[in-house]
């Protein structure tokens, strides 16, 4: 048989034509899936359990597939709800979901599958030896993981299997890994594993493997030989060269790709244009892992941040802005230590320069010209009161500290007023880490609600 999987978009909150939607629907789905997640925007969204998506965007996108799923009765997945995929996300999609449920008056069965861990948990497979790092490799102890303000799970498709034998018409996942949600339903219907894996990867982000990634909509559908992907919209198109690229997205191997409980190999697939809009995958494998293993997530605060942005268009400034910045520093530090008795252990300063170095920092080799920088100072203390109170002392030398002694005061622009901006709390990961159980369910929790 062949199992056909609609996935609308790379992730909730992002879009997708309506229309390719509507025209998905008449391919007859047995499954929609969708993303709900990214760590692409930084630590801060795992840190505190939020959504970096508007949810009125998420509500009116849900709602449409909540009516498509309701017109074919079949089931609709979501996976890393509201960004992090912490406990607090999927029960932030399932108060979305209920509001829609009595707008629409549907009455689904939602399971939700809950995926956040406690510290302890974590903590005892650090001691028992069954917490390994990955690539790469980042410190850990007892005192980090305690630090951790959300640790999450990233679950297979064996988790969100559970969920659906549960009768479920929608699944709200917390963290999952990309493809998992994807390939559930094609490897419990007997499809072909590895094609399963394959396609779910090319398809996770919907029509970023074609054309016209905007527009959204794929079909995935898996036999037991391989895998097609079509693109749905009309000005879409599939071609052995996005398809096949899609395989080097946040992947290290375009070859191999890791899950829970094995790894794809996709370096002897054959990838042929059936159409100008459909593309025939056969010819990965699959190996089964010998243990079996959940990625961790972690976050842990690291203080609080202010900052400052100055314009700068003097000529012989923006030439040298590097060895001002280095001077202006070198002042700040002296001058917060002598003024007001602020140690350097008791902050962070720095400086990014954009139009130069703001993205590589010490790593930038390009070294042209630019008429105007923008100099970003960036300062993290323990409380917030104190990032503030130093971004202010800052303020007014930032705006006209000189580049030598001997020459004029300068003056720079602030593009808006205050100058400074108080980030609040600010987050790093900390965990990069596998985590062995004994068995798929046994670290993720299931509830289920009939609407």
């Amino acid at each position: 048989m062949t199992t056909n999987v609609l996935v609308p978009s790379g992730v909730l909150g992002l879009g997708f034509s309506e229309l390719a939607l509507q025209k998905a629907l008449q391919l007859k789905p047995d499954i929609i899936c969708i993303d709900g997640g990214s760590t692409d925007s930084g630590p801060a969204y795992l840190g505190t359990g939020t959504t970096k998506y508007s949810r009125a965007v998420c509500k009116a996108e849900w709602k449409l597939l909540m009516q498509a799923r309701q017109s074919l009765g079949i089931p609709l997945v979501i996976s890393s709800c509201g960004t992090s995929g912490t406990d607090s996300m999927v029960d932030w999609m399932l108060e979305i979901t209920r509001e829609i449920a009595l707008e629409l008056d549907q009455h689904p069965n939602v399971v939700s599958l809950y995926s956040e861990q406690q510290p302890s948990l974590v903590q005892q497979a650090l001691n028992t030896q069954t917490l390994f790092g990955l690539e790469p490799q980042v410190s850990i102890s007892e005192t980090i993981i305690q630090e951790c303000s959300h640790i999450v799970a990233l679950a297979g498709r064996e988790q969100i299997m559970e969920a659906l034998n549960m009768g479920a018409d929608i699944v709200l996942v917390g963290r999952a890994t990309d493809t998992a949600a994807l390939c559930a339903l094609p490897i419990a219907n007997g499809e072909h594993e590895a094609a399963a894996w394959h396609g779910a990867k090319i398809a996770e982000c919907g029509a970023f493997c074609t054309t016209n990634p905007s527009s959204g909509v794929v079909m995935l559908s898996v036999d037991t030989q391989g895998f097609t992907i079509q693109a749905i919209a009309d000005d879409a198109f599939c071609t052995p060269h996005s398809v096949s690229a899609h395989m080097l997205y946040e992947n290290a191997n375009p070859h191999q790709l890791v899950e829970p409980g094995g790894t794809l190999n996709a370096a002897n697939a054959t990838y042929t244009a059936i159409d100008k809009q459909t593309v025939r995958v056969e010819g990965s494998s699959w190996t089964t892992a010998q243990q079996y293993t959940v990625k961790l997530e972690g976050a842990r605060s690291r203080g609080f941040q202010t900052t400052i942005l100055a314009l700068i268009r003097d000529p012989h400034y923006v030439k040298n802005v590097h060895q001002w910045v280095e001077r202006l520093q070198a002042f700040l530090v002296d001058q917060l230590q002598a003024r007001l008795d602020i140690a350097p252990d008791q902050y962070t300063l720095e400086f990014r320069i954009i139009g130069s170095n703001a993205t590589f920092g010490a790593l930038e080799t390009k070294t042209e010209g630019a008429s105007e920088v923008g100099v970003l100072g960036i300062v993290t203390s323990t409380t917030q009161a104190l990032a503030d109170d130093i971004m202010r002392f800052a303020n007014p030398f930032v705006l006209h500290y000189p580049l030598t002694d001997d020459e004029p005061m300068p003056s720079f622009a602030f593009p808006y007023s205050p100058a400074e901006t108080s980030r609040g709390e600010t987050f790093e990961f900390c965990l990069n880490h596998v985590m062995v159980i004994d068995e798929p369910m046994q670290v993720f929790r299931l509830k289920q609600e009939a609407l």
